[in-house]
């Protein structure tokens, strides 16, 4: 049988990597605040490349300097390795 995503138990043991991330609504979720708006839209735009390539798309949302990001794959119903890959991408590129 082919694993479609992680137990919530699984997840939390996995976001011992990710401390800066929270499991909320079965999506692996991350408040990140800029110093300004054209930091938060370079953010986004680096996080959207990435996405596109990896056929991997996050739910967020932006006001002025914050930018709050949501990964779930949806068609396995959960919390999948391309969230937590993209969490840890989002990570680096929010430094």
């Amino acid at each position: 049988m082919v694993k479609t995503h992680y137990s919530e138990a699984e997840v939390q043991q996995r976001l011992t990597f990710l401390p800066d991330w929270q499991f909320r609504q079965n999506a692996l979720y991350r408040k990140f605040v800029f110093a300004d708006f054209v930091e938060a839209f370079q953010f986004i735009t680096a996080v959207a490349l990435t996405a596109e390539k990896t056929n991997h798309h996050p739910d967020w949302s932006n006001s002025y300097a914050t930018v709050e990001v949501s990964l779930t794959t949806h068609d396995a119903g959960g919390v999948t390795d391309k969230d937590f890959q993209l969490a840890a991408t989002c990570d680096r590129l929010a430094i």
